[in-house]
């Protein structure tokens, strides 16, 4: 098949399952930036690679035809909720979050707006080549039954209300639907994500249909058109609302870690925006059951991030495998990161204490210092300042290991969305932001 320029007005064809799909996207160029101190040369951008216009209807439509009737001029992004190698020199597998979301204020109250609610999430995998980011294939998440899981909130009472692009008119929640946010492959070929709503962890099949999406004991989500097993602990219904799992790594040995985003609301919402502790999680794939759990304690906001004093801005929305038990964990707010190199230390473990007991007072969040009061909070040694890297964009989501020295970071562009009745024009098209997906590979100056 011969490719097809992006644009508005071009045609393209893809092809779900993961055929590969006949796009090349245009280039946005963004020169590298190197930089030194004192004598010594610091970690600097080496490349910068970016994604074109790619209509997100017609993408969206030729993965599963008659999903989207309207992208309101939205064009594909999204795909920096997490970057994995995909085996080839350049080649990574990414995943979109659940589509372009926003928020209106109505009456004083905020509305979570979905402009185009028929978008499904997909798996895309991608090529960078010199300056430009191409998508290779892209395979639509689907239920048991091949339908799209949709983006759209899970559960009343829980999720927050879904209306549309205007926040006028309500939609309808559903049990299928998943925002995903990290992803890994498998050796037989399948894929690990893991989803904010639950919060959950989910097996996709190699042509993305769900196979099994392990969820907290107690969550009750009934009426899924795919397996939904209660295995992770109850306490992790205490999550945040948009704030569930975010980063997935895959160890040596096969066993997943899976991070938190944010501290858990305990006992309260104001505990957990207060908070500085958030949690790790260890799945072993073969046991099917959760097997470690760690305290991981963020720096203070204005450390991660010096423009910033609200400590509920910090997140962790990356994780990376670096050799055993060794991880790279992402602290961030949407404007800076740090990457910090932690050890699983199986004396750290806290699964099945009084940790994990939704009752307990003060509750692990809410500990000043967790480790003066006896928790094993899992050591860390900061590698890059992401902050202080030039040409690093904001909101990086998803960080991959290329070699020893070279990181590849990939950003979550909202699908050009902001917050706000301006985000749309008059006649309903996306007012875009104008920011870009790209793809940034950082040298580092020591490797890792």
């Amino acid at each position: 098949m011969s490719p097809h320029a992006t644009g508005r007005r071009r045609a393209h064809r893809f092809v779900a399952g993961g055929v590969p799909l006949a796009v090349i996207a245009a280039l946005v160029a963004a020169g590298p930036a190197i930089g030194a101190g004192d004598g010594q040369v610091d970690a600097h951008v080496v490349r910068t690679a970016t994604l074109g216009d790619i209509p997100l209807g017609a993408f969206s439509n030729a993965l599963l035809p008659g999903s989207v009737d309207n992208d309101r001029g939205v064009d594909l992004g999204g795909i920096g909720s997490d970057i994995y190698p995909a085996g080839r020199k350049g080649e990574f597998w990414t995943v979109t979050d659940r589509g372009p979301n926003g928020q209106i204020k109505v009456d004083g109250t905020k509305r979570r707006t979905f402009p185009v609610p028929g978008f499904d999430p997909a798996i895309v995998k991608i090529r960078v080549t010199g300056d430009t980011v191409k998508v290779l294939d892209a395979i639509p998440i689907t239920t048991a039954s091949g339908k799209p899981v949709t983006g759209l909130s899970n559960q009343k009472g829980r999720d927050e209300a879904p209306y549309t692009y205007d926040a006028r008119t309500p939609l309808t929640y559903n049990p299928n639907a998943l925002d995903t946010e990290g992803i890994v492959r498998a050796a037989d070929g399948s894929f690990w994500l893991v989803d904010e709503y639950g919060p959950s962890l989910v097996h996709v099949s190699a042509r993305g249909k769900v196979l099994t999406r392990y969820v907290p004991e107690g969550l009750g989500l009934t009426g899924a058109d795919y397996r939904v097993v209660e295995a992770l602990p109850s306490v992790l219904l205490n999550r945040k609302i948009n704030r569930g799992f975010e980063g997935l790594a895959q160890l040596p040995c096969g066993d997943l870690v899976i991070a938190v985003q944010s501290p858990l609301s305990l006992p309260d919402k104001d505990a957990g925006e207060a908070s500085r502790t958030t949690r790790l999680l260890r799945f072993s794939p073969k046991k099917k059951a959760v097997t470690a759990e760690y305290a991981y304690r963020f720096d203070p906001v204005n450390v991660v991030d010096p423009s910033e004093d609200d400590t509920s801005e910090l997140k962790i929305s990356s994780v990376v495998a670096v050799g055993g038990n060794r991880l790279l964990v992402e602290e961030r707010t949407d404007k800076a990161a740090r990457l910090q190199l932690v050890r699983l230390d199986r004396a750290a473990n806290i699964l099945g204490s009084r940790w994990d007991d939704a009752t307990t007072s003060p509750s692990l969040e809410q500990l000043d210092d967790p480790a003066a009061s006896g928790v094993p909070v899992l050591s860390k040694r900061l590698v890059v300042d992401l902050g202080k890297v030039a040409g690093v964009p904001g909101k990086i989501e998803g960080v991959a290991r290329v070699d020893r020295d070279t990181l590849a970071l990939i950003n979550d562009n909202d699908f050009g969305m902001t917050d706000g009745a301006d985000a749309f024009d008059a006649q309903g098209r996306l007012v875009d932001s104008g920011i870009e997906t790209s793809v940034v590979y950082v040298r580092l100056p020591h490797g890792i």
